[in-house]
């Protein structure tokens, strides 16, 4: 049965990730048909991220009163909701509208199963997962495509995507005895669903959590910014065509998923310090590259390593936190990490934007490292607090 449940969070991952790349694909035929600019898209990605940010920071208090199955079964019952909602809307209002159940329900499932997947399986198995949401991410604007060049609007996209998260919240309803009885193990019992939810204050002052919580930040807010802005260095800057630039742009994401399949199988013989150490030691090898004037060969080279560097750290920080901070504290201390997460995403690309204004974007690499510098410097405070017995396991 242990089995059949890690089967199902793996189907978990993939479906979660479906949904993900779907507004980018379907804008372009969106904003046209809404009389709308094209900008208007952040908008929407600023409500979804408002709604994962609020569900992040509730992860703690939800899971210790209901337990991780039924947050996660509701929480994708919510986003199948919210998908057929973006289905029905006729105007911009209604997707920013139903754009808050879906920032609600994916951050619910995101902290929630992180935290169950860290505490019951090996650090192998989160990079894996981590990689199989990478393949639902790349598989959503192929249904999206699959719907338009079949002759339907951009609706039956939405639609195809809403009915499999449905069989997905079947499949998870049907689960829960699974998860009810890993849930008596003695890893959470007595500790991750009882006593009383830390409250953001109370989270806050835990010795190490302002650290992992700069730390996630940094990492997601270099990850999203070098997927936005790849494509504009390499055209702007460094004179590549643009069907070039997005060919070169795309290996950042394949270096992900390749890495984080490759990852899986490292932690079996490295940690998960060393992991994460590893893939910030890649991003460094990988901005060095974009800055060295070698041309299109530098460029991808520093594209893949940024993309291969980036792939053990997110998973292996969350593995990593219940060893940190113990499996009473692990929710509540992953939930602040995926608010931070989010925070960084919706901060820091359109700040380096503001600077591609008053400046120019010959700076991305240097923005990158700056960001990385931060996270280095972050994480590695945050072992020295471990090793000064500063964070009570």
């Amino acid at each position: 049965m242990f089995s059949l449940l890690l089967a199902i969070i793996y189907l978990a991952f993939i479906s979660l990730g479906l949904p993900d790349a779907l507004l980018g694909s379907a804008w372009p035929t969106m904003f046209k048909e809404f009389g709308v600019p094209v900008s208007y898209a952040g908008g929407i990605s600023m409500v979804i991220a408002a709604g994962t940010i609020i569900s992040s920071l509730q992860s703690d208090r939800l899971t210790r009163k209901f337990g991780t199955g039924k947050v996660t079964a509701i929480s994708v019952a919510l986003t199948a909701s919210a998908l057929f909602g973006f289905s029905l809307s006729h105007s911009f209002w209604m997707l920013c509208l139903w754009a808050i159940p879906y920032g609600l329900g994916a951050g619910g499932v995101d902290a929630s199963l992180n935290n169950y997947v860290a505490l019951h399986y090996a650090s192998r198995h989160m990079s894996w997962l981590h990689c199989m949401w990478g393949v639902g991410a790349s598989l959503g604007p192929y249904v999206m495509a699959y719907a338009l060049n079949g002759g339907n609007r951009w609706n039956m996209g939405y639609n195809y995507i809403a009915l499999i998260q449905v069989v997905l919240t079947a499949v998870l309803l049907f689960s829960l005895p699974l998860w009810k009885n890993n849930h008596r193990n003695k890893i959470e019992e007595g500790s991750n669903t009882n006593g009383k939810p830390l409250s953001l204050q109370e989270i806050i002052k835990i010795p190490g959590a302002k650290e992992i919580m700069v730390t996630f930040f940094c990492y997601c807010a270099l990850e999203q910014t070098a997927a936005l802005w790849a494509s504009s260095y390499l055209v702007l800057y460094r004179g590549l065509s643009s069907e070039t630039a997005a060919g070169f742009a795309s290996l950042f994401f394949i270096g992900i998923t390749v890495g984080r399949a490759a990852s899986g199988f490292l932690t079996i013989k490295v940690n998960d310090t060393q992991m994460i150490r590893l893939g910030q030691s890649l991003i460094f090898v990988g901005i060095l590259s974009l800055l060295l004037p070698f041309g299109e060969a530098t460029s991808l080279l520093g594209l893949v390593m940024i993309g291969l560097g980036c792939a053990p750290i997110y998973p292996c920080i969350i593995h990593s936190t219940p060893s940190l901070f113990g499996v009473d504290k692990s929710q509540a201390i992953i939930g602040v990490q995926m608010a931070a997460a989010y925070l960084g995403t919706l901060m820091m690309p359109p700040i380096f934007g503001l600077i591609v204004n008053y400046s120019n974007v010959s700076l991305f690499p240097v923005y990158l490292g700056a960001i990385l510098f931060m996270m280095v410097l972050m994480h590695e405070a945050l072992l020295k607090k471990k090793q000064e017995n500063e964070i009570l396991v």
